[in-house]
């Protein structure tokens, strides 16, 4: 179950809340109660592995990097 990071504006503090997708854009209370919270943005880092037989390319080399050569450019 995906997990979102929200702030509360009175207490400022940062909490998480695990909840369907279906149900991301719902209201969240902070734990200590208050109704007046914004859902930050996360940010997702994904990577492979650092030991790869496959050798590297520059930028524009047509060697695909990050997305198989399809939309980076």
């Amino acid at each position: 179950m995906p997990r979102y990071e929200y702030r509360c504006r009175p207490c400022d503090e940062t909490f998480e809340v695990s909840r369907p997708m279906a149900e991301s854009s719902a209201p969240a209370s902070c734990p200590s109660g208050h109704e007046d919270t914004v859902k930050l943005l996360s940010t997702v880092a994904v990577g492979g592995s650092a030991a790869s037989s496959a050798p590297a390319t520059s930028a524009g080399g047509g060697g695909g990097g990050c997305c198989g050569g399809g939309c980076c450019g």
